[in-house]
């Protein structure tokens, strides 16, 4: 009887390894980018400079996220209206575009409104 109850266990427990595992591809679009204050750093007259990273909404069928660089770096720009696909894992989007791999954090999410007026009928 231990034995059962202990084979199941480590079944279920290991389904749920796997699962979680194979997050899921979604698929989106570039559709703003922006610039936006990320720190500071001084220079060598011991000036403060600000440091700017890129802030970018990628746009689903339903939710628009709003992904940020998390350290100011020499990154390249993406484009606008750039299909990307992307994993989510927590605060943090995967996503490849133009070839190249990218890591960035997640900001914000939001709904994207529906329209439900109906077209008026003649």
């Amino acid at each position: 009887m231990k034995k059962t109850i202990l084979l199941v266990t480590t079944v279920a427990f290991a389904a749920t390894l796997a699962q979680s595992a194979n997050k899921p591809q979604q698929t989106g679009t570039i559709v703003a980018e922006n610039s936006v204050p990320c720190g500071a750093k001084q220079d060598k007259k011991k000036e403060s400079v600000d440091l700017l990273c890129q802030e970018y909404v990628v746009r689903t069928d339903t939710i628009d996220y709003r992904i940020r660089q998390e350290k100011p770096a020499a990154k390249a720009l993406i484009a606008l209206n750039t299909p990307v696909e992307f994993t989510l894992d927590k605060d943090k989007i995967k996503f490849k575009a133009n070839g190249k791999s990218f890591e960035y954090m997640v900001v914000s999410e939001s709904l994207i409104p529906t329209t439900t007026a109906a077209a008026p009928k003649p």
